[in-house]
């Protein structure tokens, strides 16, 4: 007969993605995992595999969380506005969560033995580049945007602030002080 998970699996991935966001995937060990999850090694690897996979997992969750956000500041009716919602979304902290953006804080300090972690996680950063640039390219053939604006310049400019953004929240700068920034940074925006 099998015996019953001691776990919640949902609660677990919750605990060790904010880890992951914490620490990076190369800053988070095995042991730091099972601590966290209240498990042993067995369980962790029957539950989810191996730490990658793990990792993996948590990278879907945050991935799932983080497009409704992108989704909706997107969803803004004019350029300006995808802009605004967009760098929001790095000053909002939320208070359950830690601070910066988990997609620049976990694979940031990878070796090359983590480098195939590193690429997936870039290429979910690609992705919101490439949602960002398409907008733009709408905004852009509607006239929100002025003739000779380039989209995916100012999708790369959003991203490069907001990768900035989150490197200043982990580093402890404040929800106002971000914003500050945030404003400041729009203020180039194209009109």
């Amino acid at each position: 007969m099998a015996r019953t998970r001691g776990f919640d699996k949902d609660v677990a991935l919750d605990r060790a993605m904010k880890l992951f966001w914490q620490h990076g995937y190369e800053g988070t060990s095995l042991d730091d995992l099972t601590a966290e999850l209240g498990i042993a090694r067995p369980s962790l690897y029957a539950a989810f595999g191996n730490k990658r996979a793990l990792f993996e997992l948590a990278l879907d969750r945050y991935g799932a969380a983080a497009g409704i956000a992108v989704d909706g500041a997107l969803a803004e009716p004019r350029a300006v506005d995808v802009a605004r919602a967009f760098l929001a979304m790095y000053v909002d902290v939320r208070p359950d969560c830690p601070r910066g953006c988990f997609l620049v804080q976990s694979s940031t300090p990878c070796s090359a033995e983590s480098a195939e972690v590193q690429t997936a996680v870039l290429g979910r950063r690609r992705v919101v580049e490439q949602l960002l640039t398409r907008r733009l390219q709408r905004a852009l053939d509607d006239g929100d945007l002025p003739a000779g604006a380039k989209p995916a310049d100012l999708a790369r400019y959003l991203t490069t602030v907001a990768s900035g953004l989150s490197i200043q929240a982990t580093s402890g700068a404040t929800a106002a002080q971000l914003r500050r920034v945030a404003d400041l940074a729009l203020t180039a925006w194209p009109t």
